[in-house]
């Protein structure tokens, strides 16, 4: 601690450092006391500068008077002259009040301690101390109010010294530490607690002891030998004391149990943070129709707020929506999948649990096979390593999972309209707190949404698939090869997350060498979408048979789409006839074909436009093009040029440049458009036919 410099000495001044050497008292000056001494005749000799305050008389007034005469009443000199000679004849002192004559002519009540004093003469004096009796009373006062507030107060108080030794504590913070008072005196905070962080509250009183500045209402929350089971939360306050003349006696501090209110505060807090969650799970569950995707999102958005480690399991016959049944009495385990694991930090028990697509078989006595069948969340808030066998895949992984440090177990059923789909578990490592009720309410919701969103996503996956079992089955297995053309198909459905279209293609062999390539895109999605998309195909197949004209082929087939209840197709149809090098096209609100001549750019053959199969009442035209060896045609789908965000021109214009002219095999080039013109979001499937002209010599691949 900062003090000043002493003053330098010259040796005849008594010092002020050193040994035994220690700062005055204030109390003395704080009352005030005089100091007057008599001769043996009664007349003043010595004059303190406190006998002014205290009797009005300046030194030079006093000195040399009679004691009696200057300061007391007539009728009180011979009371006092006996008392004065009493001390003087036999050197006991006397203590008393004895009514005294200011000089401003007021009779003031004056404390007493009178005593002989003896010189090295041999002469004899008297020494009397004085304070002015409303003065001493009002001390006397302060004093026992002060004790009072203090030792009564329900707040703990204390009194360190300068060196912050405990110098006085009252009841209250006696009942607070656990410790007697007494066993506080003369000892530092450090010596009392053995709490973390009490070096942090010496370093605090002591920067007010040296600065001045209090520090008001700090939160401290720890144990102390009172309660030694418990956190108390303290509101504690620190500042500086001095005495009357402005010397620092040292810091005082006060201490108030705010537990409730400390209590109350947290709760609050949780269940901020439990909205919270819950208002970030809403955004963040269930984002796509994937069920991998959504059990990842209900892994991760539960750490680190909720929990460390987090894994989402999923019975593998609801995935197939296979009936999910048990016999009466048998005992059998559960066959789930794992689907997604998270954590908050790098931990060896991510690596011990099942790895996420493989499958698990859980005995009846797992506590994720108990959640499943009761339908009822399992909470251990402590586990012991029984537990951990109980929750982990095998022996090795509840090793793992004890030496990690994981100590608390949550699982929770995914209930979605009524059917058990798997269970989300919960662990806690690092954070010190076990898992509670509220904890399991909090799982539960987070578990509901996900729940929703995973069944939403399997029954989406599993119309995907059927629909695009479906779609696949009408598609050719291969393009047939054909005389005086070389063929290539490619199928590529939509991402995960979105239903397969109605996108189909076809090459049919045609009387008199010549082949039909039909092309065509039922709007809508799903089953619906896959179905009507074989009937147009069959139907096709059937009016091809025929060896009509392009045009004709579109008009029967748009009779037949007006039958179909809500859907309408695009389609484009070509015939080419290898002996004349003639292809003949017409269009039904297609996208225009691609063709590219032997060593030139590619460019858009333009053709009547034409209405989509199904709005009827619409002619349509056939064009004849001629085609040469080494030219090629590409017909394709709109899911390969459209998209959300660019004009449809410059993605024609970007399918021309990456086409460009090429002597590519006709399957590498239909992969490299698709990889050069998807994106792995988009939403919409596509189909693609790439013919190229061949002479006679050349059929053959």
């Amino acid at each position: 601690m900062a003090h000043d410099a002493p003053p330098e000495t010259d040796g005849s001044e008594a010092p002020t450092t050193g040994p035994g050497w220690q700062a005055p008292g204030g109390l003395l000056d704080f009352l005030n006391v005089a100091a007057v001494v008599v001769d043996a005749r009664g007349r003043i000799v010595f004059w303190s500068p406190q006998a002014t305050d205290t009797f009005g008389y300046t030194a030079e007034e006093a000195l040399g008077q009679h004691a009696a005469k200057l300061l007391l009443s007539e009728e009180n000199r011979d009371r006092a002259a006996q008392l004065f000679a009493g001390v003087m004849s036999t050197g006991e002192s006397w203590a008393g009040v004895f009514p005294v004559r200011h000089r401003d002519g007021a009779t003031r009540l004056v404390e007493f301690r009178n005593m002989r004093l003896l010189d090295d003469l041999g002469d004899v004096y008297a020494l009397g101390i004085a304070v002015d009796q409303t003065m001493l009373h009002d001390v006397e006062g302060r004093l026992a109010l002060s004790e009072q507030l203090v030792s009564q107060a329900p707040v703990g108080f204390a009194l360190l010294d300068t060196d912050l030794r405990y110098r006085l504590v009252n009841s209250a913070l006696e009942r607070i530490n656990g410790v007697p008072a007494a066993e506080h005196i003369g000892r530092r905070p450090r010596d009392i607690h053995a709490y973390p962080g009490v070096e942090t509250v010496e370093s605090a009183l002591r920067h007010v002891l040296v600065t001045g500045t209090p520090l008001l209402d700090q939160y401290i929350v720890s144990r102390t030998r009172a309660d030694p089971d418990h956190d108390h939360a303290w509101s504690v306050s620190y500042y500086r004391i001095h005495g009357p003349a402005g010397r620092v006696i040292g810091v005082a501090s006060s201490v108030v149990d705010v537990t409730e209110r400390h209590l109350v505060a947290a709760e609050a807090e949780r269940a901020r943070r439990r909205l919270a969650l819950i208002a970030d799970a809403s955004t963040r569950i269930g984002t796509t129709l994937g069920v991998e995707q959504t059990a990842r999102e209900l892994a991760e958005v539960a750490v680190p707020d909720l929990a460390d480690v987090t894994a989402v399991d999923v019975l593998d016959d609801v995935l197939t929506y296979r009936t999910h049944t048990r016999p009466p009495g048998e005992e059998g385990g559960e066959l789930f999948r794992s689907l997604a694991v998270a954590s908050a930090f790098p931990t060896d028990i991510t690596d011990a649990a099942d790895p996420v697509g493989e499958v698990a078989t859980y005995s009846p006595d797992r506590l994720i096979t108990q959640c499943v069948r009761t339908g009822h969340p399992v909470l251990v808030a402590h586990c012991d390593e029984q537990d951990l066998r109980r929750v982990a895949r095998d022996p090795q992984a509840a090793t793992t999972l004890a030496h990690a440090g994981a100590h608390s177990y949550l699982a929770v059923p995914l209930i979605a309209r009524g059917e058990i789909l798997g269970a989300f578990d919960l662990l806690r490592v690092r954070n010190p707190e076990p898992f509670d009720a509220d904890d399991v309410l909090l799982a539960r919701e987070l578990a509901a949404r996900a729940a929703i969103a995973i069944d939403n996503a399997r029954y989406h996956q599993n119309v995907r698939t059927a629909a695009e079992t479906l779609q696949r089955s009408l598609l050719p297995p291969a393009p047939p090869q054909r005389p005086g053309l070389r063929v290539a198909s490619l199928y590529q459905p939509a991402q995960a997350a979105n239903e397969v279209g109605g996108d189909w293609y076809d090459v049919i062999p045609l009387a008199g060498d010549k082949t039909a390539l039909v092309i065509g895109d039922v709007m809508g999605n799903g089953i619906d979408a896959a179905a009507t998309m074989g009937q147009l195909c069959t139907a096709a197949r059937a009016y091809a048979a025929l060896d009509l004209p392009p045009d004709k082929v579109l008009h029967l087939l748009d009779q037949l789409t007006q039958g179909l209840e809500h859907y309408i197709a695009t389609s484009l149809y070509a015939s080419y006839d290898p002996h004349t090098g003639q292809c003949r096209i017409a269009n039904a609100g297609h996208l225009p074909p691609v063709i590219v001549r032997a060593g030139q750019v590619p460019e858009l053959l333009r053709l009547p436009a034409g209405a989509p199969l199904g709005v009827g009442g619409v002619d349509f035209d056939s064009i004849t093009v001629p085609l040469h060896p080494g030219d090629r045609l590409l017909l394709y789908t709109d899911g390969l040029v459209e998209t959300r965000d660019d004009p449809i021109d410059e993605r024609l214009d970007l399918l021309l440049n990456t086409l460009g002219p090429t002597n590519a095999p006709l399957d590498a080039t239909c992969a490299r458009l698709v990889d050069a013109m998807r994106r792995p979001d988009d939403p919409d499937d596509v189909a693609l036919l790439l013919a190229e002209i061949r002479r006679p010599r050349q059929d053959r691949l």
